[in-house]
C-alpha cells in the first residue's frame, strides 16, 4: 500500500469533512473553501500531465473533496454577507438559484468521476476538462477581478 496516498487521502478526506463543519459565510471561509477545490484540481492536474503518477487513492481523495465541498459552498452566500468580499459578485445574490445550480453540477460531475473512477492520466484529463468547465463558467458569472 502507498502510505502517503493513504496519508494524502486521509488529510483530504478531513479537509472536506472540516469544510463542512466550520465554514460560516465569511470571506475567509469562502476562500478556504476554493483552496479545498483548487488544491485538489492541482493533484489530478498533476497526475493528468504526468508530473505526477497515477494513485487511485490520491484521485478519489481529490474527487471527493471537491463533490464535498462543492455541495457546501453555495451555503457561504448567505443574505447579509454580500459585503467585504471583493471577489464575490453581487449577481450571487441576484441569481441564488443559478448560483446553486452550477455549485450542485460541479458536485455532480464531481460523484460521477469518482463513481467511474478514472483509471489514467488521459482519463483524469478528460475529468478534469468537464470540471474545470464548472469552474470556469462560475467564476466567469460570479467572480470578479481575476
Amino acid at each position: 500500500m502507498n502510505w502517503k496516498a493513504a496519508a494524502a487521502a486521509v488529510v483530504m478526506a478531513g479537509m472536506a469533512f472540516g469544510s463542512v463543519t466550520a465554514a460560516d459565510g465569511t470571506h475567509d471561509s469562502r476562500v478556504a473553501l476554493m483552496k479545498q477545490i483548487g488544491g485538489s484540481a492541482g493533484a489530478l492536474g498533476a497526475i493528468a500531465k504526468g508530473t505526477k503518477p497515477y494513485d487511485a487513492e490520491a484521485v478519489k481523495a481529490a474527487l471527493t473533496t471537491i463533490a464535498a465541498t462543492a455541495k457546501v459552498f453555495p451555503d457561504q452566500f448567505k443574505p447579509g454577507t454580500e459585503t467585504g468580499d471583493e471577489a464575490a459578485s453581487p449577481k450571487i445574490w441576484e441569481n441564488m438559484d443559478d448560483f446553486k445550480a452550477r455549485a450542485a453540477k460541479l458536485s455532480a460531475d464531481a460523484e460521477t468521476a469518482l463513481a467511474q473512477l478514472p483509471a489514467d492520466p488521459a482519463a483524469i484529463g478528460a475529468t478534469m476538462n468537464t470540471l474545470g468547465a464548472n469552474c470556469a463558467g462560475c467564476h466567469k458569472a460570479y467572480r470578479l477581478g481575476k
